[in-house]
C-alpha cells in the first residue's frame, strides 16, 4: 500500500509541476498532438532497441494488459531512431527518449509535459551506458508506466468535460455526493437511492458505469477482496439482469480478481480488477472498480466501469470508461 501511494503521490507532483511550466496562453500556441490513443514513440538507436534496453522497455510498456480476454499490450510502441526524430514525430502524444551519452552529466528520468505539442507527455532516460539506461528504467518502472497511463486518462477526462452530458450529474450526485464527468452518448439506464446504471450502448460495444453504495456498519473489513466481491455479486444479482430468465451479472471465478490501494484527487480508494460474467449465460468481459468511504464515512461508495465488446480489442474501450472513474470529485 505504501508503495502504490508513493507512486501516485510522485506522479501527482510530476503532473502538477510540469503543468505549471506551461501557461494556458502558451499552450494555445502549440499544435495538437498526433498519434492514436495508447501509442508511445520510443526514440532510441536500432542497436539499443534490439538489445537489452529495447527488451526492458517492451517488457514494461508492452506487457499484457491485465484482465483482457485476448492478449493486448499496455501500450503500442513504435521505434524511431534519433536521426529520424523529426518534427513529424515530435508532436506525438506520448514520447520516450533514450539519451545514452558517456559524456553526460547525470543519470535519471526526466518528465515533461507539452514540450512540442498539447496535451503531450514526454519522458527521457539519461544514462552513461546501455546498462545504466536499463537500471534507470528498472528503478522508475512503476512511475513511468503510470505516467503514460495517467496521461491517456487525462486526455479522456478532458474530452469528457468538453462534451459532458450534464443531465447525468444529478443522479450521480444524489448517490455519491460527487461529480463524474461523463461525455455525450452515455444514457441513464437505471437510478435508485443506492444504485445508478449509465451506459453507452452501440450495436457491437457496451461501455458501462455502475455506481452503488452500501452501509459500512457490520462489515469488519470493508476493503478486503472477499467483502468487495461478495457485495459486488449481491448488488449485480439484484440490479443487472441478463437477457434471459434466471440470468444476472456476477464475478467470474476463472481468473481471480485483484485489489490495490491507491490515492487520487485526495481520495483513498481500493481499485479492484477482474472479469464479469453472466450467470447461466456466456457473456463476459473486464471490469474495474474504485471503492471508498462516503464523505460522512457511513457508506462504501463503489464506482465501476465495465466493457462488453466481443468483436473488438478491448484495451481502449476499457481505458476510456475507466478514465471516467478518475474524474470523480466531491461536489463543492
Amino acid at each position: 500500500m505504501k508503495y502504490s501511494l508513493r507512486i501516485i503521490g510522485l506522479l501527482s507532483l510530476i503532473l502538477a509541476a510540469t503543468g505549471c511550466k506551461n501557461a494556458k496562453s502558451s499552450k494555445t500556441l502549440l499544435p495538437n498532438v498526433s498519434g492514436k490513443a495508447g501509442e508511445i514513440i520510443v526514440v532510441v538507436d536500432k542497436d539499443n532497441w534490439e538489445g537489452a534496453v529495447g527488451t526492458s522497455i517492451r517488457d514494461l510498456l508492452a506487457s499484457d494488459c491485465p484482465y483482457l480476454a485476448q492478449r493486448e499490450p499496455l501500450f503500442t510502441l513504435a521505434n524511431v531512431p534519433p536521426g529520424s526524430f523529426t518534427n513529424m514525430f515530435k508532436v506525438h502524444r506520448n514520447i520516450l527518449i533514450l539519451n545514452i551519452d558517456p559524456q553526460g552529466t547525470k543519470e535519471g528520468m526526466v518528465y515533461q509535459s507539452d514540450k512540442w505539442a498539447h496535451p503531450q507527455s514526454v519522458a527521457q532516460i539519461n544514462a552513461f551506458t546501455a546498462e545504466g539506461a536499463v537500471a534507470v528504467l528498472s528503478a522508475d518502472a512503476a512511475l513511468l508506466c503510470e505516467y503514460f497511463e495517467q496521461a491517456e486518462r487525462n486526455r479522456v477526462i478532458a474530452n469528457s468535460i468538453k462534451y459532458e452530458e450534464t443531465s447525468l450529474r444529478a443522479p450521480v450526485a444524489a448517490l455519491t455526493g460527487g461529480i463524474l464527468h461523463i461525455p455525450s452518448g452515455y444514457r441513464l439506464r437505471k437510478s435508485t437511492e443506492d444504485f445508478v446504471w449509465i451506459a453507452d450502448e452501440k450495436q457491437y460495444t457496451n461501455q458501462t458505469l455502475l455506481l452503488y453504495k452500501y452501509p459500512v456498519e457490520g462489515i469488519a473489513e470493508p476493503f478486503s477482496l472477499q467483502n468487495i466481491i461478495a457485495k459486488r455479486n449481491e448488488v449485480m444479482k439484484a440490479n443487472v439482469p441478463g437477457m434471459f430468465d434466471n440470468t444476472w451479472m456476477t464475478t467470474s471465478e476463472a481468473v481471480p480478481p485483484t485489489t490495490v490501494s491507491k490515492r487520487y484527487h485526495g481520495i483513498d480508494f481500493m481499485e479492484t480488477r477482474g472479469f464479469w460474467e453472466v450467470y447461466n449465460d456466456y457473456m463476459g468481459g473486464p471490469f474495474v472498480s474504485h471503492s471508498f468511504y462516503s464523505k460522512d464515512g457511513k457508506d462504501i461508495i463503489v464506482l465501476e466501469a465495465f466493457v462488453y465488446a466481443p468483436k473488438y480489442d478491448k484495451r481502449q474501450f476499457l481505458r476510456e470508461v475507466e478514465s471516467m472513474l478518475f474524474s470523480f470529485e466531491w461536489k463543492k
